[in-house]
């Protein structure tokens, strides 16, 4: 099959894919509620006046990086090209971005804005990076984030290729101790970036890619209102610190399945304002396990709902299922079900922790997040000699219903 018809059918599925995939959590809501633009984020884009050039004039939805200059050698700035073919293919309904195989694309921090037509993919089949350490970041760019996508509603970010974060010189910046070899202290993050965020978007699907080695959460979505994680594999060493494998906060009607997640902090972490969260088939190794949390800090209101965990295999790692708020805080989790998880060599295997603290001199307080409506079943496997199977911190203050 020739170049021009690889393409070409690659456009022709991504626009039925793009039909038929949102179907779970992608609830029909037009409209963003406007929080404001934060500091660093563009307003919305508009349309370029000049219409886009296609990689191929026989395949006007496709975009390949490389024809709009990306060198793709692992050592050539390539952000250029991969604005430059995101404003083309974002331009036309059904564009598809297309990063070829066989190549490693470096880009800078970069913010990648909507609006887009309807049908936008995002393909990646080669290997896409940011530079390598602090010391190679670019003056000017935000050290908290990597790869934002803002306002692309109806968007898909999917490939056979791999997202590689470069981040072993970020985990070794000596501002925050975590724990190393034998008991030891090593030193660790500072503002070190997030690798991917998705920020106010609405019915979004993450499908198929490799993350590896983020500098620090892999996979963050803020915001947003259907969301589908499908099939993904994030990939970063046990020792790795602060490095989520997917970070949801302020985000409802999320699902996420047949994913591997190995990493150094919490497999899936769930922020504060999420609801409808479900979270089937997914493996967790060496990390901190599934948390809900942590909420309530600095006295804040933290609402979580209707959170489902199934059938997850959860392995070496230092805690099992989670919840942790701090005292002082306000709000409710309520309507968390985990069932038919198996764990392997786990520390703690189920925990509420509502004196959640990183230092021993946090004070009691009288007010905490009120926790209601939480039930295990068929939770099964083995478990560090050092903890019990099931350990639970619950303040005198908190009216809490634990159902087991």
């Amino acid at each position: 099959m020739g170049i021009a018809r690889q393409l070409l059918f690659i456009c022709v599925i991504f626009s039925l894919s793009n039909v038929e995939g949102r179907t779970h959590f992608h609830k029909d809501k037009s409209k963003h509620t406007d929080k404001g633009t934060p500091v660093g984020l563009p307003p919305e884009s508009e349309s370029p006046a000049d219409p886009p050039i296609p990689s191929d004039p026989n395949n006007p939805c496709v975009f390949d990086v490389t024809s709009f200059g990306a060198v793709g050698d692992g050592s050539t700035d390539d952000t250029e090209a991969f604005t430059s073919a995101w404003k083309a293919a974002c331009a036309v309904e059904s564009g598809v971005l297309y990063a070829p195989a066989d190549y490693e694309f470096t880009i800078t921090s970069t913010i990648f804005s909507g609006p887009c037509k309807p049908g936008f993919v995002f393909q990646l089949d080669g290997v896409l990076m940011p530079p390598s350490g602090p010391d190679c970041w670019p003056e000017g760019d935000s050290k908290k984030q990597w790869l934002v996508f803002y306002r692309v509603d109806g968007m898909t970010f999917t490939g056979s290729g791999t997202i590689e974060g470069n981040g072993e010189q970020w985990w070794e910046l000596p501002c925050k101790p975590h724990r190393g070899p034998n008991g030891s202290t090593l030193p660790g993050p500072c503002d070190s970036p997030a690798l991917i965020r998705f920020f106010m978007s609405v019915n979004v699907e993450v499908i198929g890619l490799r993350i590896q080695n983020s500098p620090q959460f892999h996979l963050k979505f803020d915001g947003c209102e259907g969301v589908l994680i499908e099939d993904l594999s994030i990939d970063s060493p046990a020792l790795s610190p602060n490095t989520d494998g997917i970070h949801v906060q302020d985000t409802k009607y999320v699902g996420i399945y047949n994913s591997m997640i190995a990493n150094g902090d919490d497999c899936i972490s769930i922020g504060p304002g999420c609801s409808d969260v479900d979270i089937n088939n997914v493996t967790c190794l060496h990390g901190h396990g599934i948390s809900i949390g942590s909420l309530g800090v600095h006295n804040s209101q933290a609402c979580v709902s209707n959170i489902s965990v199934s059938n997850t295999y959860i392995k070496d790692s230092d805690n099992g299922v989670r919840i942790k708020t701090w005292q002082g805080g306000m709000g409710s989790v309520a309507g968390i079900r985990f069932e038919n998880i198996e764990m392997d060599n786990v520390k703690n295997c189920i925990i509420i922790d509502q004196y959640y603290c990183f230092t021993k001199g946090c004070r009691n307080e009288t007010s905490a997040v009120y926790v209601s409506d939480v039930s295990y079943k068929n939770i099964k496997g083995t478990y560090d000699v050092r903890s019990p199977p099931s350990y639970t911190l619950l303040p005198a203050a908190t009216q809490s219903h634990v159902q087991i």
